[in-house]
């Protein structure tokens, strides 16, 4: 009689107890629902950047066009004018990119501001310039510092793929990835790597936010090396602009 009451009283208690403690279960919907929020985002920010891969190349293609007319209507014009008997004169470049050649030793007061202002800090450091007067002014100050030109749209792509750096916070950052750029200049309309290399060849309205942007790049020393740092291309050496040929020291130096 006394092991039956025993029997009834733990079957009595095995009922008040729930199989599954309810901390589990507030734990496990927790959970449930935390999981569920996750996929959810996962979703969005996949469909969201399902839909920005499309608008940027809706824009690389649309850039491509562009530059495919600017070089079609140049040879066009060119084509006009000689067989009109005259003469076709290009429009002055805008954009130009400048290449320090020469070290710090015995540089003056005023050439070390100037290679500042145009952050060129350190030997074979090259950055774009939006040519204009001062600017031009600038350049012949430090002419037998440096080395510059007129990049063409292949050299202007292949620095900024290949060398680029982006200055976020103060810091160098390498240029991986498309958010990095949309972070920092979606105010401005570029959200890609297309739309800098846009924004800088063409040296478009917001060229300044775009050129700040880029860290100074920091070339190699080039291949086949210098012929003479102390004397103008047009004397046979290095320094100064040499035009259309600075993309051929560019091929030599990325």
């Amino acid at each position: 009689r006394r092991s039956s009451d025993l029997v009834n009283m733990a079957g009595t208690e095995a009922k008040k107890l729930p199989s599954v403690p309810e901390s589990l279960i507030k734990r496990r919907k927790a959970f449930a629902a935390m999981k569920a929020n996750r996929i959810k985002k996962t979703v969005a920010l996949k469909k969201l950047r399902k839909s920005k891969r499309k608008l940027i190349y809706k824009r690389a293609e649309s850039y491509h066009k562009e530059y495919r007319q600017m070089y079609r209507r140049e040879i066009r014009m060119f084509r006009m004018a000689r067989k009109a008997g005259n003469y076709y004169v290009p429009a002055q470049p805008k954009l130009a990119f400048v290449i320090r050649i020469r070290g710090i030793n015995g540089v003056s007061p005023k050439v070390r501001k100037v290679l500042q202002l145009l952050r060129l800090r350190q030997i074979f450091n090259g950055t774009f310039v939006k040519l204009n007067k001062a600017s031009i002014n600038m350049l012949k100050i430090v002419e037998p510092y440096i080395a510059w030109g007129y990049p063409n749209l292949k050299s202007v792509r292949e620095l900024i793929y290949k060398r680029g750096y982006l200055k976020i916070k103060k810091q160098r950052i390498p240029l991986t990835d498309n958010s990095l750029i949309e972070n920092q200049l979606e105010k401005c309309g570029i959200i890609c790597v297309e739309d800098l290399i846009h924004e800088i060849y063409t040296v478009g309205k917001n060229f300044k936010a775009a050129n700040n942007f880029l860290w100074p790049f920091k070339l190699s020393s080039p291949r086949g090396g210098m012929k003479k740092k102390t004397t103008h291309f047009v004397e046979g050496g290095d320094a100064g602009n040499r035009e259309d040929q600075i993309n051929r020291l560019i091929r030599r130096m990325n």
